[in-house]
């Protein structure tokens, strides 16, 4: 261990303590602190802030999530920066009511009760926990699976709910190549166990806000949005849930690419007022009518903007592959959408992706 220094937080009146060898992401989840954040690899910009005062280290990070001129001015990812005095610190994104109500981490040991291709390269990967025997975290959230015999792991979205007592699921797209995806292709199996940290994310319902909430998803980014839809059928259920507008827009390149349908049928015939929108952006022609749902074709960002009027008035959640949530973001902006009403999350793999 480090020395030990002091990090406070302006303009939300916050101070944490941050060890030198532990970045200051980092300890503001082991003190509980919600500091915002997305990749926690020096990807996303999410944790982005300015530093006021002190003496600090960053490791290695992505230019595009931070350019060199922004660097040199002042700001930081705090997911990459280490403190060496006490420090000031300027969050530029944030949420005073999630900053103070953090899901604490913890550590679990989980057994894997099966392994379901979804599509040739989604697969639903679902785990029994084993200790503890409960996982607290909160609709839309993520967790790292750890790979064994490592210090390495993935971050995966849970799809279930914290009421789905002792079991989760994680939808997880395959990549040639990947190390994750090799396993679950060769050694994972029914039985075996795994290792995981959590959660992580802000990727959640805001429950003070009365806005209208529009889901953008692609691939495995249905997975925190099956989550935050779960949990709303299930304040819908208790007679707990606020009145709000709720589409979701898939986007998938194929019919063949598409599942899950009929469960979030079903979840939107709970839900008093609820669209649902898979879009093909490689096909022109498909029988929605067999399927049950209402599609588009078109990229999925194509069919928001076509679909959707007043995107500023709306709260949104991106997930899917970096190219769509990029495009997403680019169209929300254009629209004047205030970032604070744009939750997203946009995770990176150790292989190639296309486009």
């Amino acid at each position: 261990m480090g020395e030990t220094h002091n990090v406070r937080f302006e303009p939300v009146d916050l101070e944490i303590e941050v060890d030198e060898d532990e970045t200051i992401l980092d300890a503001a989840f082991r003190q509980g602190v919600s500091l915002m954040h997305g990749c926690r690899e020096g990807q996303c910009s999410a944790c982005k802030s300015f530093l006021l005062e002190g003496d600090v280290q960053m490791d290695r990070y992505s230019t595009f999530a931070l350019a060199d001129y922004e660097s040199d001015e002042g700001y930081v990812l705090l997911c990459k920066t280490h403190a060496y005095s006490d420090c000031e610190i300027e969050l530029i994104n944030f949420d005073e009511d999630e900053l103070r109500n953090a899901v604490p981490l913890q550590h679990l040991r989980t057994k894997i009760t099966g392994i379901d291709e979804l599509t040739h390269d989604i697969v639903s990967v679902k785990l029994e926990l084993l200790e503890p025997a409960t996982f607290d975290f909160k609709p839309g959230q993520y967790a790292d699976l750890m790979i064994p015999g490592t210090e390495d792991h993935r971050s995966f979205s849970m799809a279930t709910t914290p009421t789905m007592a002792g079991r989760l699921e994680f939808i997880i797209k395959k990549y040639p190549g990947g190390h994750f995806s090799g396993l679950l292709e060769t050694t994972f199996e029914v039985g075996h166990e795994l290792d995981l940290n959590g959660p992580y994310g802000s990727f959640t319902i805001k429950e003070s806000s009365e806005r209208p909430i529009i889901c953008i998803g692609g691939g495995a980014g249905m997975s925190p949005i099956l989550s935050l839809l779960r949990h709303l059928s299930e304040l819908e259920a208790t007679g707990n849930a606020k009145v709000r507008p709720v589409h979701f827009y898939y986007g998938a390149r194929t019919a063949k690419d598409l599942f899950y349908l009929h469960e979030i049928k079903e979840i939107g015939n709970q839900l008093p007022d609820f669209g649902f929108v898979p879009c093909l952006s490689e096909e022109t022609t498909a029988d929605w009518e067999s399927m049950g749902v209402a599609g588009d074709f078109g990229f999925v960002t194509e069919v928001v903007e076509r679909r959707e009027a007043g995107l500023d008035a709306a709260e949104f959640y991106l997930c899917g592959p970096p190219p769509m949530v990029d495009a997403a973001m680019a169209l929300l902006d254009g629209a004047g959408v205030p970032i604070d009403q744009v939750h997203f999350d946009k995770f990176t793999t150790t292989v190639p992706q296309d486009s």
